[in-house]
């Protein structure tokens, strides 16, 4: 199965001299992929140059969506953006998946507009991999939704475990909801229903989830709306570049701690590694009728060619398809 995947070449903070050559190393990769790159072409051909065609193709897509555009302008007056045509190469069936770098927000619009949402599913879910001590977890949802019904949360539960037991080959994900306690009787009313509704839902739910709990991988799916979703994933974010920073302050703070550095270079190393943010690159708008991947604004080379393995993962093990068959089952008969 060759997998294509549609890559917004003009978004985040660098554009195309991070994307091609991210586009470029995936492909030498993979046998298995093809890659069409959808932006300015004389933006991208540059990069391409002394590069074998081969598997890489270009779309020309004449306008860019900024990444501070509002989202509702860049879905009605920017029908030929690069964002917006790699979509419909999705919506179209000419690619598999579509991975961007881009504005957020108008992301999620232009897709939910053109791609529209799976059976069952009322909203996407923005759904995101955060490292743990036992390996790592899938969050959900990270900013797409800031309230949410308790049948939201079931849902955001059910495309979490499908999409985990699809790409990691796990036939029943243990999934729990975000909670200010871990007793049943914690939480808001909306947070107290969605635990009743997980626990009837089949999946195997393992209950309320704390803040640490989180990093402690109490569970491999992790339910919650987006505003509670993006605060925690923003205060982590803000917290390990904190804990970066002291580290280095400490660690030149005199010639000693300099030779201590240098003795515990190797274990900072392996740290700097496990935590690296760039490992856990792509953000899946999931429940939507096509396969979109967020990356970061400021990925590197790195970093983006992640989201595109990301992406390529979840066109090749049908994650569309399980969530829609899990979706079914819970529907009254």
């Amino acid at each position: 199965m060759i997998v294509t995947v549609a890559i917004d070449c003009m978004g985040g903070d660098h554009g195309p001299s991070i994307t091609v050559r991210a586009a470029i190393d995936f492909v030498r990769k993979h046998e298995d992929v093809r890659a069409i790159l959808v932006g300015l072409e004389d933006k991208i051909r540059p990069f391409l140059e002394n590069q074998s065609a081969g598997r890489i193709s270009v779309r020309h897509a004449s306008e860019v969506v900024a990444m501070d555009e509002p989202p509702a302008m860049a879905l009605r007056s920017k029908k030929d953006s690069s964002m917006r045509v790699a979509i419909n190469l999705v919506k179209e069936g000419e690619a598999d998946a579509c991975v961007s770098a881009g504005n957020t927000g108008a992301l999620m619009a232009i897709s939910r507009f053109v791609l529209k949402m799976l059976p069952g599913i009322d909203r996407p879910a923005i759904c995101a991999i955060l490292p743990t001590a036992k390996g790592h977890s899938h969050v959900l949802d990270l900013g797409a939704n800031v309230d949410c019904t308790p049948e939201h949360l079931l849902q955001f539960g059910i495309m979490g475990a499908s999409l985990v037991s699809a790409i990691e080959h796990k036939d029943r994900p243990t999934v729990g909801i975000l909670n200010i306690g871990s007793e049943d009787i914690k939480g808001n009313d909306v947070v107290k229903r969605a635990a009743e509704l997980l626990k009837e839902s089949g999946l195997n739910f393992v209950g309320n989830v704390e803040g640490d709990g989180i990093y402690k991988g109490q569970a491999e799916v992790i339910v919650c709306d987006g505003f509670v979703g993006n605060v925690a994933l923003k205060a982590s974010e803000g917290l390990a570049q904190m804990l970066a920073s002291f580290l280095r302050q400490e660690f030149s703070r005199n010639l000693l701690t300099k030779i201590v550095a240098l003795i515990a270079m190797p274990v900072l190393k392996n740290f700097k590694k496990r935590v690296d943010h760039r490992r856990y690159n792509g953000a899946t708008l999931i429940g939507l009728k096509g396969i979109v991947v967020k990356s970061h604004g400021s990925a590197d080379v790195f970093s983006f060619t992640n989201a595109l393995e990301r992406a390529a993962e979840e066109a090749r093990t049908g994650v569309l398809a399980r969530i829609t068959e899990r979706v079914a089952l819970q529907q009254p008969q």
